[in-house]
């Protein structure tokens, strides 16, 4: 009786329950590093850029309860809500991250780097506990998780200031984590192969419209006017660093990182500018231009002598505010000769 009675039984849930854990045991331990890394791979090649989209479920199973792991992974946090903030530019760092992620597995096609890293990101809705894990409470963020990282608390985040270079800036900040080279940032052209064949067939067919009022004189291109108008433009786009800007998807401005609820205009520091600041420069050249412009080409034709030295004391000390305000604007983003107390006493 003491051997088909309630010993027995329990006898034999122990036995089921030892007899469970060994095969979790060994079902875990059969799981190893090189199938996640294939998985991963898997996961990449179906997407268009390589991103592999993860969530808490996902997160848990390529990372926290990976026990060792030989690939890193630099996961960029997003919040679809917040991609309407023109201010955190959230869909436009996603385009660029995309970028670094497909020109990395272009690059590293077929070389042991490929399976070493990779790019994922991951978003807020869906996944809040991961962002708790990570402690993500403002965006945008990049988070770049090695594979000795244990706590991913502690793993290594994206400076804030580091994102006005976009993929660029995601670029160098992956090749100084990971030691792996990004290569060349391969983004999609300007015009399309459809639009350029567009463009030619309606060019083709209004050719000779064209040639008829280019010949009768009778056209835009005859306008001085036109070309005085696109002087300036040239001349300020030039000084203004305007081509900085598009291709390095300047902001015109930031959040002040002491008090977000006010706005910075001009950045501290010679690694990059603010779209506001490059205008302001710009503007204070073309005034400069456009004064020396008037007293080498109009002035000259007024008689009264007085109305030329009187203008030219204008320009003079007008272009002497102007400079000087451009000297002051260098010298507090280098930290060089600052005399007095600038941006504030712009005026």
């Amino acid at each position: 009786m003491w051997i088909s009675g309630k010993p027995c039984l329990f006898l034999f849930l122990v036995t089921i329950f030892i007899l469970s854990t060994s095969l979790n045991l060994l079902v875990d331990s059969s799981e190893s590093d090189s199938d996640r890394v294939s998985e991963l791979l898997s996961l990449q090649s179906k997407s268009k850029s390589g991103v592999i989209h993860l969530n808490d479920k996902s997160l848990n199973r390529f990372l926290t309860s990976a026990k060792s792991r030989s690939y890193s992974l630099i996961i960029f946090f997003d919040a679809v809500q917040l991609h309407d903030k023109q201010e955190l530019h959230l869909k436009d760092l996603k385009f660029e991250f995309d970028l670094v992620s497909a020109s990395f597995i272009k690059n590293n096609k077929d070389t042991p780097s490929q399976s070493k890293l990779f790019f994922c990101d991951i978003e807020f809705k869906e996944s809040q506990n991961s962002f708790g894990l990570f402690g993500v409470n403002a965006l945008p963020h990049i988070r770049h998780v090695s594979p000795q990282v244990r706590n991913v608390k502690d793993s290594e985040q994206m400076d804030q200031s580091d994102f006005s270079r976009m993929a660029e800036s995601m670029a160098e900040f992956v090749e100084s984590k990971t030691k792996l080279s990004v290569g060349n940032i391969e983004r999609p052209p300007v015009v399309s192969q459809k639009q350029i064949g567009f463009l030619i067939l309606a060019l083709l067919i209004s050719s000779p419209f064209l040639v008829k009022r280019i010949l009768a004189g009778n056209t835009l291109l005859h306008e001085p006017m036109l070309y005085l108008i696109f002087s300036v433009f040239v001349y300020f786009f030039s000084v203004s660093g305007a081509m900085f800007n598009i291709i390095r998807k300047m902001p015109m401005f930031l959040a002040d990182r002491n008090d977000p609820s006010k706005l910075s205009f001009f950045y501290q520091g010679s690694g990059m500018q603010l779209g506001a600041e490059g205008f302001a420069v710009g503007g204070l050249y073309t005034l400069v231009g456009l004064l020396l412009a008037i007293a080498t080409h109009l002035l000259v034709q007024v008689r009264n002598r007085s109305v030329q030295r009187g203008f030219m004391v204008i320009a003079l000390i007008v272009s002497f505010w102007a400079v000087k305000k451009v000297v002051f604007l260098d010298n507090w983003k280098t930290g060089y000769g600052i005399h007095g107390y600038w941006p504030s006493s712009w005026n």
